[in-house]
């Protein structure tokens, strides 16, 4: 069950809000454990078991820590901690790469070999991720230990960022667990925060990815410089409203039950680097990474070489995680080596440069980067970034200025949509037509105002649930990491 399906619009979320507001406060937090499992074991109802089992395990190593620490036997909490890491990291390698191992093996080898086949949990990145920076964090002693299970199962299972984040450490949500107190206004802007994301899931990313499906389908013959270019672009604006909208959707609706999640996107493709692009995007990922695994490698505190080889282990690692497939260990290479040449040299270089060209080298590298993390297959990657470039094909032709001609416009609008101007213009726009109301009806503008925000939302909501139930294309392109 994903948030843009209208099972979930139409049926388990009014019924979860309206659960959760008749409930007693004091029963909430298991009410949305058990409403979290619903919506888990809705897709596969099997893989809730290991979801559970990565939940009691580390409850009780939190647990085993604290009892440690009270007969003053710190010297073994370090074991528990090290069984915790080994146990969850190896469920989700077992799940997600074992098959791409053997695979792997036997294409070195020229043997046949048996594939498990096995189905990846749902969202076992991400809870996995999850769990691990409880267990660590108590190992560091920097949060308390959760002595409620149903309180430390709602944290690892809350479905509004089980399936793909924001990936929200045990730290962030603390003292929310118990003490949240959400207010109307709070709870309206999670209505808010969830429509919108709603909006650029279902208006912008589907249509665009329809683009990137019929391009990326066309025949080698058939596809120019100019169509692959367009590809490109067309997946990179799809990724980004995809993921940002079901981000903006799961920040909206922690805001309606009381959790302020941090937040996963800063308009990336405003970045003027690389590097900034990476502080930009999945914030919560690259967060994760820095503090427990650079960090703990020695960051940048041992000397160039050690600094070097953390930030490799870093992007093959952040590469691996993002899928099973060479493409992803690829993608995180390349911008590990991006992403050094910056830091060793490029970045002092860069700021003797135009802004506009710090952009249009940022864009370039971005959407070569996700012309690697689209293509799963090798050859395919190999013969599209040929044609990027150029490569035995010609730079355009009737395919591709059919598509440019007809598309053009439109990712005009998706480029403009994806910066910071589009959200600034409409807050002032809000905010003078307040003015004006308020200027002839004192009394009443406020209220006018926020009637029309209200119609706005309204018809964003409807329009996006029409095109649900009328379109057949809604993929979500990290449902499975």
């Amino acid at each position: 069950m994903v948030f843009s399906s209208m099972v979930f619009l139409c049926g388990f979320l009014p019924g979860v809000l309206i659960g959760y507001a008749v409930c007693p406060a004091k029963f909430r937090n298991f009410f949305l454990f058990v409403a979290s499992m619903l919506f888990y074991a809705w897709g596969e109802p099997r893989y809730i078991f290991i979801m559970l089992f990565s939940t009691v395990f580390d409850y009780c190593n939190g647990l085993i820590m604290e009892y440690l620490d009270r007969r003053e036997k710190p010297q073994y909490r370090r074991w528990v901690l090290v069984l915790s890491v080994v146990v969850n990291i190896g469920i989700l390698c077992f799940f997600k790469y074992t098959d791409f191992v053997l695979e792997s093996v036997g294409q070195l080898t020229g043997s046949p070999v048996h594939l498990l086949k096995l189905a990846l949990p749902i969202g076992i990145s991400f809870y996995t991720f999850q769990t691990l920076s409880y267990t660590i964090d108590v190992y560091r002693r920097q949060v308390k230990v959760q002595h409620n299970i149903i309180d430390f199962g709602m944290y690892v299972c809350l479905f509004p960022q089980l399936i793909a984040g924001p990936i929200v450490r045990y730290s962030d949500i603390q003292d929310q667990i118990r003490g949240r107190k959400g207010s109307w206004e709070e709870r309206f802007y999670g209505v808010q925060r969830f429509i919108l994301g709603l909006a650029k899931k279902v208006l912008l990313a589907n249509q665009t990815g329809t683009l990137w499906s019929q391009i990326s389908s066309l025949q080698e013959g058939d596809m120019s410089m100019a169509c692959a270019w367009l590809g490109a672009l067309a997946y990179t604006f799809q990724i980004y409203f995809d993921f940002s909208g079901y981000s903006d959707m799961a920040i909206g609706l922690g805001h309606i039950f009381g959790f302020r999640f941090p937040e996963n996107f800063n308009y990336p493709y405003m970045s003027r680097s690389i590097t900034e692009f990476w502080r930009r995007w999945h914030i919560t990922l690259s967060t994760w990474f820095r503090e427990y695994v650079y960090i703990p490698l020695g960051g940048n505190r041992k000397g160039r070489i050690r600094q070097i080889f953390n930030l490799l282990v870093v992007w093959f690692l952040t590469g691996l995680w993002h899928g099973a497939g060479w493409n992803f260990i690829l993608w995180g290479l390349y911008f590990f080596v991006i992403l050094l040449a910056e830091k060793l040299f490029l970045l002092e270089e860069m700021k003797k440069w135009p802004r506009l060209c710090r952009h249009l080298y940022a864009l370039f590298f971005i959407v070569i980067g996700w012309a690697i993390f689209a293509c799963d297959d090798m050859g395919v990657l190999l013969r599209y970034l040929g044609t990027m470039f150029g490569v035995n094909t010609v730079a355009g032709n009737g395919i591709s200025l059919y598509y440019w001609s007809s598309y053009g416009l439109f990712l005009l609008i998706l480029f403009l949509g994806s910066l910071e101007l589009p959200k600034t213009a409409a807050a002032r726009l809000y905010e003078s037509m307040k003015q004006k109301l308020l200027a002839v009806l004192p009394a009443w503008g406020d209220r006018i105002a926020f009637v029309l925000k209200l119609v706005w939302l309204a018809l964003l909501l409807v329009i996006s649930v029409a095109l649900l139930v009328s379109g057949s294309y809604n993929p979500f392109l990290y449902f499975r990491f």
